[in-house]
């Protein structure tokens, strides 16, 4: 086993310079970019106001990962003179040629110095850190309610195939994935907080205003009283594919040889379910632990973020890309990534653990 984590880990390196490289050209042929943007915004306020421009970019640009080919030859340059556009690009690092950029950035990111924001006066870092605990709320508290539901509700519908039960269950977990989680959204504003009916729910933020001035009873119901409908809204569509693929994968099990053995030696339903299928039919489950985990960071569903006036990573990600806001789209995908394929490694020690029979090492050879 030790020699297949060392190579899964010895893999990770290129893996990630694989998806550096490709979202890195994809980039390049992208149009637009910060240098083009600070020219529409000058010749926007014209040149009394380039001064006071420059100088609030001075102070956000860090390394630029990506942009157009550099040169005068950008849309919107006409009326600013060659020297000006050549200031701007040398303030973004655009000066440079593209391969020289790349270069540049993996030697800082293999010190873990991802940059600054080009148009936020923050450090990349700095950002997802302010960020993060509106994605964790979110993700954390979505993730542990789908599985405390979905697993035991996907075993009942397996130890009940067919009955009445099975056939409502199916269908209400049917129709609530059919419902767009940002349309719930609307409707559950409309009816509770503060819509055309009842103002129960709160609708901006994590938190009340005087919320380190409460008690910590009071702050951890004021917390979860603003987390109910953006978590309710977040979860409803997410039941189904776990709730459905626990009840396949446990049926599967419970039809298969050892079972009738098991029961022919007289042990009871409850001691073949938990003692014996459970342990195989958690294999799938498991499977899906890395992106359901790493759906905790990501989890900021940007029209849920919205509606709910919620500041998350999802919010953060989609204003990145409109703004060609490249340090912060490759740090954010480099961290992300880098925690994924750590997390898939995990997850196959977890497999081992739950069932010790299987092997990856003599798999791969």
């Amino acid at each position: 086993m030790s020699t297949y984590i060392l190579r899964r880990l010895l893999l990770i390196l290129p893996t990630l310079l694989g998806i550096l490289v490709i979202n890195f050209v994809v980039v390049q042929a992208a149009p637009g970019g910060p240098v083009e943007q600070m020219i529409a915004i000058l010749e926007g306020h014209g040149a009394g106001g380039i001064s006071e421009q420059l100088t609030g970019a001075a102070g956000t640009t860090g390394m630029s990962q990506g942009s157009n080919s550099t040169g005068t030859n950008y849309q919107g340059n006409r009326g600013l003179s060659p020297e000006l556009i050549k200031e701007i690009e040398k303030l973004y690092g655009f000066d440079k040629p593209a391969h020289e950029r790349f270069w540049l950035m993996l030697k800082n990111y293999s010190r873990f110095e991802f940059g600054d924001s080009l148009f936020r006066n923050s450090s990349v870092v700095d950002l997802i850190i302010d960020k993060l605990p509106v994605s964790l709320s979110l993700g954390l508290w979505s993730t542990l309610i789908i599985y405390l539901i979905s697993i035991p509700l996907g075993i009942k519908k397996a130890v009940n195939h067919g009955s009445n039960f099975d056939i409502w269950t199916s269908a209400a977990i049917i129709i609530g994935y059919a419902i767009p989680g940002f349309l719930l959204a609307i409707l559950l504003i409309v009816l509770l907080a503060g819509g055309s009916y009842l103002n129960v729910f709160p609708l901006r933020g994590l938190t009340s205003a005087g919320f380190e001035t409460m008690s910590l009873g009071e702050q951890i119901i004021d917390y979860f009283w603003h987390l109910a409908l953006p978590i309710t809204a977040y979860t409803i569509g997410g039941f189904a594919t776990l709730t459905m693929m626990t009840k396949n994968s446990f049926l599967d099990e419970i039809n298969r040889q050892y079972v009738t053995t098991a029961r022919a030696k007289g042990l009871t339903e409850k001691r073949i379910l938990y003692g014996h299928v459970f342990r195989n039919a958690m294999l799938i489950i498991i499977s899906g632990f890395p992106a359901a985990f790493i759906s905790i960071f990501f989890a900021g569903s940007l029209l849920i973020e919205v509606i709910f006036s919620l500041d998350g990573l999802g919010l953060l990600g989609f204003e990145s890309v409109i703004n060609r806001d490249y340090p912060v789209i490759f740090g954010t995908l480099f961290i992300f990534t880098l925690l994924g394929l750590i997390v898939k490694l995990i997850s196959d020690l977890v497999y081992v653990l739950v069932d010790p029979r299987i092997d990856f090492e003599t798999r791969e050879a």
